[in-house]
């Protein structure tokens, strides 16, 4: 069964024909961590644009220098973050809490998406959830957060993928970058960023895979 998972995630997240579509999702979710991350420190989300090239925005207010900062740390690891949330959760036994939270999260994600295709994201995501909520049994609701969790796990991954891509053949596309934009904003070397991003995203694999271990 555990290989039957993998391989579903894996086909959502590696093959280009399904992760131009489950990408968006992962969009989604790295810009609600930018977002989550700026209300925590305090600052104000005014919106969030999720585009049809799997780009987007989490647009935020405040004052000083370290909102902006945690907000820009906590995007591309938020895919892997909520993956190993969802596997702890399922191992754990919190399958139904885990999808009552991220239903509500998309339900108020809604409030602050500010592009039609955004929204389009969002309430497909939402209506996906609400159908394996009221119809899925609660053991097939609790392999699809595993698929999912691990889909994410892997779609943080490339994204990683990406954004060193962009730092070392494609730098034209540096202002794309979040670690490029957290440098510019702390004069912090871009490498730093990119080395605490991947350090994230390692820490949340070997917290999934220490869930699985230990459940």
């Amino acid at each position: 069964m555990l290989l039957v998972i993998v391989a579903a995630a894996a086909l959502l997240s590696v093959p280009r024909v399904t992760w131009q579509w489950f990408g968006l999702f992962a969009t989604l979710v790295h810009e609600l961590g930018h977002a989550v991350a700026a209300i925590l420190s305090g600052r104000v989300v005014n919106g969030i644009r999720i585009r049809r090239n799997h780009s987007g925005d989490a647009m935020s207010t405040g004052r000083g220098v370290f909102g902006t900062v945690l907000s820009g740390i906590f995007g591309y690891p938020a895919p892997a973050i909520v993956g190993a949330a969802l596997l702890w959760s399922v191992f754990n036994g919190y399958t139904a809490i885990a999808f009552f939270v991220g239903g509500v999260i998309l339900i108020l994600t809604v409030l602050v998406i500010r592009n039609l295709f955004g929204v389009l994201v969002v309430v497909v995501s939402a209506g996906i959830a609400a159908l394996l909520w009221f119809f899925a049994t609660p053991e097939v609701q609790g392999y699809a957060l595993l698929v999912l969790g691990v889909a994410l796990l892997v779609g943080s991954v490339r994204g990683l993928l990406t954004v060193v891509g962009v730092h070392t053949s494609r730098r034209g596309q540096l202002q794309t970058s979040d670690a490029y934009l957290l440098y510019k904003r702390t004069g912090v070397p871009s490498p730093f960023w990119l080395l605490l991003f991947a350090a994230l995203i390692a820490a949340s694999v070997v917290f999934a895979a220490w869930s699985y271990v230990g459940r």
